[in-house]
């Protein structure tokens, strides 16, 4: 599978683009590789969808700031699709009305119309937002998961047309089918025409006589239905995984809407993340402190044996490369930083009392820090501020 572009790339703008300059960059390129314009061109039709993709990202707020930070993963990781994500019903039904009136005419294809007037929008089905919980080893390995959702389905009896049979469906007389009504209202600036939805038909164009009993006329019935998806490691608290056309069914046979998991990690109880990096906090004795030892620390995948040098200062830190979160956009792996913390016992007995102040008599015990050393405490106190 090619890997996908650069969002920004696709349209041609900067990163800092604003959203008009999104909009009219999507535009420009709708128009240049739309089907009508480029008949049988497999490569201009890739490019239309990829385009589209790349408007419904950047053009949303929400949706583009995630993609800022996590890049494709952010915004459709789970998806496994590339520009084919997008059906023509998909990006017609979503963004018809953004180049329709705008270029006389220019999208007459695929039964939407130049204009709004005359353009009847394909239904579309509304998104399923669900939260998905991962512990540490699922978010560094990636995982799949296996959710069972309630979602609304087409009718098994009527396959979602509402009526008990086609000839139930009659072409609403109000709109001549085509779901719109035009009114001209007199006005003390003159003649207004206004075009609006069909009250009678709601927009659809056709009526139905006789409903199907199972679904009530809607067409949809509610069913629970498991759904498997991937999610890829390294993804990050709050993060939108998008599935496409796993959301509910639409009306009228239109457009399903999407899968939405949002990811919720949960805290480990050792290890704590930071970005890529996991952060462990050592505790070790003065005497290890001073003497030096061997010591475990845990990791995702186990324990890892570590050497702890003689004369190790609170506060170091030793890193662990590649043994942290890989980056959900495949730039390496983080580390995993040990923090070694000296452990000062607050009760000790008289023997032990009498040790340490022997031990405090030594000139050892009573040097001050070099200046190297100095510079290392000093880095520390900056970390921690």
């Amino acid at each position: 599978m090619a890997e996908k572009r650069d969002y920004y790339e696709v349209l041609g703008v900067e990163r800092n683009a604003t959203e008009e300059e999104i909009k009219k960059a999507y535009r420009k390129k709708a128009i240049q590789y739309h089907p009508d314009k480029n008949p049988g061109d497999k490569s201009a039709e890739e490019k239309f969808k990829e385009a589209a993709e790349a408007y419904d990202v950047l053009g949303n707020a929400e949706k583009r700031a995630r993609y800022d930070r996590y890049g494709h993963a952010g915004v459709n990781g789970a998806s496994g699709g590339g520009a084919g994500g997008f059906s023509m019903e998909d990006i017609f039904s979503q963004f018809g009305d953004i180049f329709g009136d705008a270029f006389g005419g220019a999208f007459s294809g695929f039964g939407f119309g130049g204009g709004r007037s005359s353009a009847r929008r394909v239904p579309r089905g509304s998104d399923i937002r669900i939260r998905v919980k991962l512990p540490l080893k699922d978010i560094v390995h990636g995982v799949e998961k296996t959710v069972k959702i309630n979602k609304m389905v087409q009718c098994p009896d009527c396959h979602g047309r509402g009526a008990a049979s086609e000839a139930d469906i009659k072409i609403c007389p109000d709109c001549n089918g085509t779901g719109m009504v035009t009114r001209v209202q007199k006005t003390i600036l003159g003649a207004m025409q206004t075009t609006s939805p069909c009250p009678r038909c709601g927009g659809e164009g056709k009526i139905i006589t006789n409903p199907c009993r199972k679904c009530s006329g809607s067409g949809l019935v509610k069913k629970a239905e498991e759904i498997t998806f991937k999610i890829p490691a390294g993804v990050a608290e709050g993060m939108q995984l998008t599935i496409q056309g796993k959301g509910n069914a639409a009306k009228s046979g239109g457009v399903n809407g999407n899968l939405l998991v949002v990811i919720e990690e949960e805290r480990d109880p050792e290890l704590e993340r930071d970005g890529n990096d996991l952060i462990y906090s050592l505790f070790i004795s003065v005497a290890d402190a001073i003497n030096g030892c061997e010591a475990q620390i845990p990791s995702v995948d186990g324990m890892l044996k570590i050497k702890i040098e003689p004369g190790t200062q609170p506060g170091k830190t030793l890193r662990l490369r590649g043994k942290g979160v890989p980056d959900v956009n495949g730039y390496g792996t983080g580390d995993l930083l040990v923090i070694v913390q000296v452990w000062i016992p607050k009760r000790i007995s008289k023997e032990e009392r009498a040790m340490v102040e022997k031990l405090g008599q030594s000139e050892n015990f009573k040097a001050k820090p070099t200046q190297d050393e100095k510079s290392f405490f000093n880095r520390i106190r900056n970390m921690f501020k």
